[in-house]
């Protein structure tokens, strides 16, 4: 990986005594926006320690009270977190999310843990009456994202997808000067993502250590024999190896996709629904990786409103063109446009417009007011399944034709399989 790469990878971690009260025993599961909403951590990995709990922490309106993990080492170190920055102790410690979501003290909770865990536990945390901020990608399948819509519907939740992305105000202006017609009639779009994933050679099995319930980590996932950069290295908030293992994680055509393809759909106006085509190609690492999702990919939708995104490994970037201009939005960048004009246009008194604030400030304001999240369990369930329409067209190497509606494939049958089944392992010729 080169230096820019790295550092894109590492750069999120920058963006970073009221009566305790569960705001939830103020009025029918409704917190009371005078009151701090109580928020316990699931997850407390590099993710957290380093960008999720030092905003929640730095909230008027929170109080982190809970944290949770199945790794003793950075359960203690979280807790230690949360009680300097409160300056008092009594941080509660759970190795079992169950029994924290069963503790009725606790209103909300963010789930920052391996990809594979999401669903699983957000689906028990919202069904528990918790509103839940879940971290990104969402899902490993599109029936879990659907069966995860659903229940936050049903059990009138609030949710928040955790991509900070949004929340970028090159980004939150680029989008609403494209919804706006700024550049005219929007045909194509294009994004990228960095180069973030290697292979591995084989790798032996290791003793589990003793601060880590591995049999808790895995979960859901298949059984596998423990070895280090299965999971993470122990004592340490580096990379982990899970982000590039298919059993746990469908790697960077999910990691960042779900970030910038959630802009291209918001943008494009079709976050609530999918594209209706899309094929690609890519590339896994030998047979023998033991790391092995996509190194590189290169895939092309087509939308009912005619338009085209093409998604590829590059840089972090959504490009919009339209019949009038172009904007390109790379991450951390200024914008560019074309005419450059269209950066000094000034929105009317009837425009589209969207709320620029932090991703956590959008969930906790949505929990105060039980209103919708800008980017809700749906939207992050549509985000990510366009992602996963590209990894099985890449695994079938066949265009796929797709109901956004019904959430199938109409013309291929060996697809639709991969619709409740994560992929494990890439299909080879």
């Amino acid at each position: 990986m080169n230096k820019r790469n790295s550092e894109l990878i590492t750069r999120r971690a920058w963006l970073a005594a009221p009566l305790i009260v569960p705001a939830s025993a103020l009025g029918l599961g409704k917190p009371s926006p005078s009151n701090r909403i109580t928020v316990g951590m699931i997850g407390v990995g590099r993710q957290t320690v380093q960008v999720n709990l030092k905003q929640l922490l730095a909230m008027p309106d929170v109080n982190v009270v809970a944290v949770c993990d199945v790794d003793s080492w950075r359960l203690e170190r979280a807790k230690a977190q949360v009680e300097q920055a409160y300056n008092k102790t009594g941080c509660r410690t759970f190795r079992d999310y169950k029994e924290l979501l069963a503790d009725k003290s606790i209103d909300a909770v963010m789930i920052s843990t391996p990809d594979h865990w999401h669903v699983p536990m957000s689906l028990e945390a919202v069904k528990a009456g918790k509103d839940v901020s879940c971290e990104k990608p969402l899902t490993r399948t599109i029936a879990e994202g659907r069966a995860l819509a659903n229940a936050v519907a049903k059990y009138k939740r609030v949710f928040r997808t955790d991509s900070e992305f949004r929340s970028h105000d090159y980004f939150h202006r680029a989008i609403e000067l494209v919804r706006n017609g700024y550049i005219g009639k929007l045909h194509t779009i294009r994004t990228g993502v960095p180069v973030g994933d290697e292979g591995c050679p084989p790798q032996p099995e290791m003793p589990v250590p003793p601060e880590l319930d591995y049999e808790r980590w895995q979960g859901p996932a298949p059984r596998a024999p423990y070895t280090e950069k299965r999971v993470h290295k122990p004592k340490s908030y580096e990379r982990p190896g899970w982000m590039r293992n298919l059993y746990y994680c469908d790697g960077m055509v999910t990691n960042w996709g779900t970030h910038l393809n959630d802009l291209a759909q918001w943008g494009n106006g079709t976050d609530r629904t999918g594209p209706v085509e899309v094929e690609g190609r890519g590339v896994y690492p030998p047979a023998d990786s033991f790391w092995n999702v996509l190194l590189s990919f290169e895939i092309q939708y087509r939308y009912a409103n005619g338009v085209r995104l093409y998604y590829k490994i590059d840089q972090p970037y959504v490009r919009f063109e339209g019949s009038d201009g172009w904007i390109h939005a790379e991450y951390g960048k200024a914008l560019v446009a074309e005419p450059a004009s269209i950066l000094k246009a000034e929105l009317g008194p009837n425009a589209i417009r969207f709320p620029l604030k932090s991703d956590k400030q959008d969930w906790i304001d949505a929990v105060k007011t039980r209103g919708r999240t800008l980017e809700d369990a749906e939207v992050g369930h549509r985000t990510t399944s366009m992602c996963h329409l590209g990894h099985i067209a890449i695994q079938l190497g066949k265009r796929l034709e797709w109901d956004p509606k019904r959430e199938r494939f109409t013309n291929n049958e060996a697809a639709n399989e991969y619709i409740a089944k994560p992929i494990h392992a890439p299909k080879r010729a």
